[in-house]
């Protein structure tokens, strides 16, 4: 990229009300209270850090940009259940030759696994509209985009293909609101806090499919279209909170710079961080992003054959958003998510609703702890611990299932401790996986791009976990079918392969801010020594730069 013709780490000289020169540049830590430290004479600033209570107002602004997620997360929650619903069935079904409704395999698939095609095409579609009005609107406009889908699939009475339709319509919204979500949240939280504030996008997602879990129990006693409608309709209610909360957050300040905003953008700034529109910080800030957007903006408009360029990392940066997101699917997650209900039912529990239950209580509770993890272990660690756990849970899921789950064959009544053991293993499964897996891409990719390109390469990373999830919502009744729990150690082998490439080809960013994460790529730092790398401003005399690059030096050197 072009941006390489500019400075790396721009010191931004500017004048303060006083007359005072300070600089944006962020100076090695001197003092507990800032975040990269304050120089005794007053010349340099940086953001103060707050105590934890000072950022809840922060926090609720961003809890508010990621209830988008709970958007998704309740269409997983539901679409499970309906399918197993009698009105649902008898009115989408087909009629075998008994003169009895059922779902086939192949309308299951389509119903469940279309949404996540419509998502892909909403996150490429809509990739630019945030660029041209703004992240906020841009959430607002793919939320009514959700809105006139769940609305076509609600009204249809007995044409499955209507329903299919809406699906893919409503899934196009939710792709938009994947890419805007974590994209607003990473621009308007505090660098120290972004990856836990990103990370509450999953949390929503796991609050969805819990209350969407529940719903549908509740409901499962009707017979009539109340089981799956119901549900369905209460879509609106959480679309219209999305829309209205983004009345009251402030926009991007990345985004109003680039528009010429500066006032606003200050005002964005000083509510983000929480000190007044004077401080001297904010102007350092507002400078610095300036200095970036300037660089950017001079590049030219970024194309979509940009995102192939090796110039400024940036097709590295595209790949390995495309695999982490692409692992995140390959976890085998979704496997209980979407058939958790059918799952649990083929192993002889009496009411599976029940278990999906507890499934989704375990992953919204857990995902508070990874929230917590993903600032204090960093994102590597996470991801690499995760993937560990993970393989290890689903050895023992397969294993049972294959060997101990029907000891008297298919045919006959399950074994009852095999079964719960199956369910106490999915539970350790769910509990890695929210803690681990769940969030942390997000976080990566909202994270990893250069502004200029910020929006496509998170769209195009998004839509590779939805390619997945598609793949994986439509086959799985297919291939449970053919080869039942051996389909476990599937997954396994997907969790040994995304251990190995976490290691050798994530770096750390924790507490690195969006320039510092884009510095770091340009340099080349070896992704098993980037949690040692200090950015530049950062640097003292015994710090070697030579030591993180890759740079000029022979793969087998790159590897060891």
């Amino acid at each position: 990229m072009s941006q390489n013709n500019f400075p790396v780490n721009p010191v931004v000289t500017v004048t303060s009300s006083a007359n005072s020169s300070y600089s944006a540049s962020e100076p090695k830590a001197d003092s507990p209270g800032m975040l990269a430290g304050t120089e005794t004479n007053g010349t340099q600033y940086e953001m103060p850090v707050k105590p934890a209570s000072a950022y809840i107002s922060v926090s609720i602004i961003c809890l508010m940009v990621a209830f988008g997620g709970f958007i998704f997360g309740w269409d997983t929650g539901t679409i499970s259940g309906f399918v197993n619903q009698t009105d649902f069935i008898s009115r989408f079904g087909q009629i075998n030759s008994h003169g009895e409704s059922y779902l086939s395999k192949v309308r299951i698939g389509l119903i469940v696994s279309i949404f996540c095609i419509g998502c892909a095409i909403g996150g490429l579609v809509f990739s630019k509209l945030g660029d041209t009005i703004g992240r906020k609107m841009a959430l607002v406009t793919v939320t009514v985009v959700y809105i006139v889908g769940i609305l076509i699939s609600i009204t249809s009475m007995h044409a499955w293909y209507q329903y299919f339709i809406g699906r893919i319509i409503s899934g196009m919204g939710v792709g938009g609101i994947a890419v805007y979500s974590p994209l607003l949240i990473s621009e308007v939280s505090p660098k120290h806090l972004r990856g836990t504030l990103v990370s509450c996008f999953q949390l929503m997602i796991t609050l969805g499919i819990f209350i969407g879990y529940c719903t549908n129990y509740g409901t499962k006693t009707h017979t009539t279209s109340l089981q799956w409608r119901l549900p369905l309709g209460l879509g609106f209610a959480w679309a219209l909170l999305m829309i209205v909360a983004m009345f009251m957050v402030p926009e991007s300040p990345r985004y109003l710079i680039e528009k010429g905003r500066m006032e606003e953008a200050k005002h964005s700034i000083a509510r983000s961080n929480k000190v007044s529109v004077e401080d001297p910080a904010v102007e350092a800030e507002l400078d610095l992003l300036r200095v970036g957007v300037e660089a950017e903006r001079a590049a030219g408009e970024a194309s979509w054959g940009e995102l192939f360029s090796t110039k400024g990392k940036v097709l590295q940066r595209v790949i390995m958003g495309i695999m982490v997101q692409s692992l995140q699917q390959l976890t085998g997650a979704n496997y209980f998510f979407y058939y958790g209900t059918s799952i649990f039912k083929s192993i002889g529990l009496e009411d599976s609703f029940q278990t999906s239950i507890i499934i989704g209580a375990v992953n919204f509770g857990s995902t508070f702890v990874g929230i917590y993890f993903v600032e204090r272990f960093g994102r590597r660690k996470c991801l690499l611990w995760g993937a560990a756990a993970m393989c290890c849970c689903f050895v023992v899921y397969a294993s049972i299932g294959v060997t101990k789950l029907f000891p008297n064959g298919t045919e006959n009544e399950a074994s009852k401790t095999a079964g719960n053991t199956m369910i106490v293993f999915t539970c350790f499964f769910i509990f890695c996986f929210a803690t681990t897996w769940a969030p942390i891409p997000f976080v990566i990719v909202s994270e990893t791009f250069p502004l200029r390109i910020k929006a496509k390469g998170i769209a195009i990373s998004v839509a590779a976990n939805w390619f997945w999830n598609f793949l994986l919502g439509f086959f799985t009744p297919f291939i449970t079918g053919a080869i039942n729990f051996y389909y476990g150690y599937v997954f396994m082998g997907c969790l040994v392969f995304a251990w190995f490439y976490v290691f050798f080809c994530i770096p750390e960013t924790k507490g690195l801010s969006l320039e510092e994460v884009n510095e770091m790529w340009l340099e080349g730092v070896l992704p098993w020594k980037s949690d040692k790398w200090v950015p530049a401003t950062r640097r003292d005399a015994t710090f070697n730069s030579e030591d993180f690059n890759t740079d000029d030096k022979p793969f087998y050197k790159r590897m060891l």
